[in-house]
């Protein structure tokens, strides 16, 4: 990397430092900055998202410490700070120590790819997509290790839980993220939001987005996919042996991973920092970039406290019967649509000069072939719904004639 293209490390070597301690230093402050955001976001996103939760279950929600409660955060890092670290007598020291650690890292490391503006991004990977992926995976191994390394059956049943879910539901996500990658023809990330200067993928591909959605949200292990930690089943799950800051990592690397997981959806799927003026203006492509992601957060807090925990059996069931067909259906067929889209010219090169009006045949096309797809499964859920019913009403109806004639 030539030195002159980083700001901080050529006003360094302006003033006599050496070019190699210059740039050193400039990766240094590069890293501190990138892992710092999302590490203060969290801090705010807890009293968001304890407020959103008591507006829509009808409560107050945080409101005592500080004004309008947004000290109540830092109330529970000192106490949780404060806490007496317990590390159990028979437990494997390093793994369980080491693993509130990963899950933490896990998250911040996917913020290096991150576009936040178009110059403003931490290093961008020619593999930026397959990176996430294969980053992300480690919280997943954080939570297992972290059940195991416990000894204790209850954090080692909820280390099985992780296994059974969060692994699964890595496949309809990765095939969620082929898409958009196929539609950019690129899995750098910023290429991904120069491709959507003309239009957003979402309008394109709006299953492909919602299968995303769905499969990022139970990776996170939250409502209604909270299995890995039901308390009303395992007590506290995986972390069962866990106090102090580092039971509040792990908590802290559950929030980081919902917000992160809102950026992604906004980067793959709605343009990212692309906006009118964003070019020109890197505070307005930032600003673009939060405004997109906090709405989507909003819908992830919507989901966690709406609908009700699945058993695990339906979770498994919904995955592996449903959603991972559905997302290799959907990826061979926008495959080969887009390919003879291709082929008769209809469409265009994605990147950043390309305009609203171009994409527009592409989009329509791709867009009827989408609702064309939910149709189709709408009118398949709704046959097997039927037959369903059909067999719960010849059910009862044996019950109803067995009871008779025993009362006979």
């Amino acid at each position: 990397m030539d030195c002159s293209s980083v700001v901080v490390c050529d006003l360094l070597r302006s003033g006599g430092m050496d070019p190699g301690l210059a740039m050193f230093i400039a990766l240094l402050l590069g890293v501190v900055l990138v892992t710092t955001i999302p590490l203060v976001t969290v801090i705010f996103l807890i009293w968001v998202e304890r407020k959103v939760a008591a507006r829509i279950q009808d409560r107050l929600g945080p409101n005592r410490v500080g004004p309008f409660g947004l000290l109540q955060t830092f109330a529970d890092m000192i106490k949780l700070i404060t806490k007496e670290n317990i590390t159990p007598a028979n437990a494997d020291r390093v793994v369980y120590n080491f693993a509130p650690l990963l899950s933490v890292v896990s998250v911040v490391l996917i913020w290096a790819v991150i576009p936040f503006t178009p110059y403003h991004i931490g290093t961008d990977l020619e593999i930026g997509a397959l990176y996430i992926v294969a980053v992300a995976s480690l919280g997943t191994l954080a939570i297992m290790t972290a059940g195991w390394a416990s000894n204790n059956k209850y954090a080692l049943l909820g280390a099985f839980r992780v296994v059974a879910q969060l692994v699964s539901y890595e496949v309809p996500l990765v095939f969620a993220l082929l898409v958009p990658i196929m539609l950019a023809g690129s899995m750098g990330m910023q290429d991904i939001v120069y491709a959507q200067a003309g239009m957003w993928f979402f309008f394109m591909v709006p299953l492909s987005a919602v299968l995303l959605f769905i499969a990022s949200h139970a990776e996170t292990g939250r409502g209604p996919f909270d299995l890995i930690e039901a308390e009303s089943e395992i007590i506290a799950g995986f972390n069962i042996e866990y106090s102090g800051m580092k039971f509040g990592m792990f908590f802290a690397a559950e929030f980081i991973h919902v917000f992160t997981n809102a950026v992604l959806m906004a980067v793959f799927f709605f343009g990212g920092w692309w906006g009118p003026g964003a070019l020109d203006a890197p505070l307005l492509a930032l600003l673009y970039l939060g405004l997109k992601s906090a709405v989507i957060y909003f819908i992830y807090l919507w989901v966690r406290n709406t609908f009700p925990r699945v058993r695990i059996d339906q979770l498994l069931d919904l995955n592996w019967k449903f959603f991972v067909p559905l997302s290799i259906v959907n990826v061979l067929v926008v495959a080969f649509v887009l390919k003879i889209l291709q082929e008769l010219q209809i469409a265009v090169p994605l990147n950043a000069s390309t305009n609203f009006l171009a994409t527009i045949p592409m989009t329509v096309v791709l867009l009827l072939v989408n609702v064309a797809m939910t149709y189709a499964l709408i009118a398949w859920l709704r046959n097997r719904g039927a037959k369903a019913r059909q067999v719960d009403l010849a059910n009862q109806h044996e019950d109803i004639v067995v009871a008779g004639a025993a009362g006979d």
